[in-house]
């Protein structure tokens, strides 16, 4: 087929163990689903989950030993990190129930939702879409995606962030106001979820801001940590 323009790359990221990559469709990302950030960021607990979505080319994926470079963004002077557990989809549907959500998962991995969070706060004053404050270049940094068959479980994970050697955020897997089936049933009511997708399922307590030099070295529980230097 020829095209008027070259065609975008398919954005991808690593999988732990094997010369093959999973190709990146969606990038679905849940708001404040620990209570404690949760309250830090003025919800109260158990809200219906808030979604919002990052472009697929957000996608920074950082490989195996490797520590990736995070370009500081433009328009913002409050650069945030949120760690986050990432699900990979690796079969599609809707209407999937919590019983079944667990067999449409490929694997998991680390990711980071960076956040420019003083616009998103100035869109959160006037009732306006997050999209300046989430889902710009590089706003989705990801580690290798280990399969779900390689994990043990997942929901006694803990989860963490350091900064520069000192420890910004830690939180337990199982403290998710909602589980990773759950998310998904949800998610699958609104959109058909398909192969490719990525789901980031929250951050705990701790967001603050990185400047240029800053390391963030995040991890989960069982899964290939993820390294990222902001440049």
């Amino acid at each position: 087929m020829d095209y008027v323009v070259t065609p975008p790359r398919i954005p991808s990221a690593q999988v732990a163990g094997i010369a093959r990559r999973f190709p990146v469709h969606r990038i679905y990302c849940v708001g404040s689903n620990y209570l404690a950030h949760a309250q830090e960021m003025g919800r109260t607990g158990r809200e219906p989950p808030v979604f919002f979505m990052k472009p697929a080319d957000a996608l920074l994926p950082v490989e195996s030993g490797e520590a990736g470079r995070l370009p500081y963004p433009t328009l913002t002077r409050d650069f945030h990190h949120e760690v986050e557990l990432v699900v990979a989809i690796g079969e599609g549907g809707s209407g999937i129930s919590p019983a079944e959500a667990q067999r449409h998962v490929f694997g998991y991995a680390v990711g980071l939702d960076m956040t420019r969070r003083d616009l998103q706060a100035e869109m959160k004053k006037r009732s306006g879409p997050w999209c300046i404050g989430k889902g710009f270049e590089h706003a989705a940094p990801i580690g290798p995606i280990t399969p779900q068959s390689q994990v043990t479980q997942i929901g006694a994970a803990m989860i963490a962030l350091n900064v520069n050697g000192v420890e910004r955020q830690r939180g337990a897997v199982a403290q998710m106001i909602w589980s990773v089936p759950e998310i998904i049933a949800h998610l699958s009511a609104a959109w058909t979820l398909a192969p490719g997708d990525l789901v980031f399922t929250g951050t705990p307590a701790g967001v603050a801001a990185v400047e240029r030099g800053d390391l963030m070295e995040a991890s989960v529980t069982g899964l290939e940590p993820l390294r990222v230097r902001v440049v």
